[in-house]
């Protein structure tokens, strides 16, 4: 691809909605630009649990979730690659009777928004799953559920790409955005500038500073998941875990790892990423998952990582126009957004490819706050 002309759009952010808005205008004859301070599908698109969950999404983000766990699951048919993904039931656990509360409620209203839940007695659940604690009190109970191989995507989404002449540039670190002769300039660190008509940010928990580039003041929390992963040990599930508090994550990988996460906290930030576990929330995160699934007693931890996670003040994705700056779209801050992903990247390429998208998005404009340093666009 010829780098005199400029391109048609240039996507900031090579997670797997950035990367998803990028396969989909280049498959529409667009000259596309993937730009990440990193490599493809490295950051939280790499790292994260994989879950594909509806018990977690929040209920107004449910029919997404549903139309983008559909996608990974096919994925083959058009990423051009298996990227691990299985469906698998799922399961939100109540041992309490403020657990009871809190799972009948949110079964309700993810219930409402299209999700198949329901309530089921501990004899049930433990029917579908028999490596479940037949101690819980009751359970809701979701067919459609499942994960990805979460560290898979980024060969999937780099193959894909390539194949339609994108160009990806990686390790190619984001400075400043300017705006010449109607086009939007981008500046990486030590290299040449890109110039393309139309401009994408996708950097998750960067989009805060991304949008500052632009005069604009977007708060966005930087959550430091943990995820731990066990040794290899026979099968001991076969859904995927969850409880009321949405603090556990938990599945078993075809070769026999067991993975677990649900947000536990560790210490970092988006600038440094994550530095370190926090003990406290390490060993009640492997309690958890034990006291969850009691077989786990007989595995031991391998290797324990941290993962980000982006959220707006409301707790809402940013998918749509940026207020006052043409031809300029973001994208991302969506909560378990790792299942929503394709879909969500799909919408947007709708939106910048003239379609009306199947279903609404979230512009930012919600969010945008006054600053006194800035100088904000109308």
């Amino acid at each position: 691809m010829s780098k005199s002309l400029p391109l048609d759009a240039a996507i900031i952010g090579a997670g797997a909605m950035g990367a998803t808005v990028a396969l989909h205008l280049a498959r529409s004859g667009m000259r596309v630009a993937l730009i990440d301070r990193g490599e493809i599908c490295r950051e939280a698109s790499g790292v994260n649990a994989g879950t594909l969950t509806l018990h977690m999404t929040r209920a107004a983000l449910v029919p997404y979730a549903m139309k983008g766990r559909e996608l990974w699951l096919n994925a083959p048919n058009w990423l051009g690659m298996d990227v691990g993904a299985r469906s698998a039931p799922g399961f939100s656990l109540a041992f309490t009777r403020e657990e009871l509360e809190m799972v009948e409620k949110r079964a309700e209203a993810r219930a409402a928004m299209g999700a198949p839940i329901e309530l089921v007695t501990p004899k049930r659940a433990c029917e579908i799953d028999p490596g479940l604690n037949p101690s819980m009190i009751a359970a809701a109970f979701c067919e459609l559920d499942g994960h990805v191989t979460a560290y898979m995507t980024g060969r999937a989404y780099r193959r894909a790409l390539l194949a339609t002449g994108a160009m990806i540039m990686e390790n190619s670190p984001v400075t400043a955005l300017d705006r010449e002769d109607g086009l939007h300039v981008i500046r990486i660190d030590g290299g040449a500038p890109v110039r393309a008509k139309r401009l994408v940010l996708a950097g998750g928990v960067w989009l805060e500073p991304m949008l500052a580039w632009l005069g604009l003041k977007v708060p966005v929390k930087t959550l430091i998941n943990q995820l731990v992963v066990t040794e290899r040990m026979r099968p001991v599930m076969r859904s995927v875990v969850g409880i009321a508090n949405g603090l556990l994550s938990l599945k078993q990988f075809e070769n026999g790892t067991v993975l677990i996460g649900g947000g536990w906290q560790g210490n970092g930030d988006r600038v440094r990423g994550g530095v370190e576990t926090i003990p406290k929330n390490l060993i009640g995160n492997i309690q958890l998952a034990r006291h969850a699934i009691p077989a786990l007693g007989e595995t031991r931890v391998n290797r324990v990582w941290l993962g980000l996670e982006s959220e707006t003040a409301d707790a809402l994705p940013m998918i749509g126009e940026i207020p006052g700056h043409e031809e300029a779209y973001v994208i991302g801050c969506v909560h378990s957004g790792y299942t929503s992903a394709p879909y969500m990247g799909r919408l947007l390429a709708d939106r910048i490819l003239g379609r009306e998208p199947e279903m609404p998005l979230f512009g930012p404009a919600r969010l945008i706050q006054k600053d006194k340093n800035m100088e904000l666009s109308a």
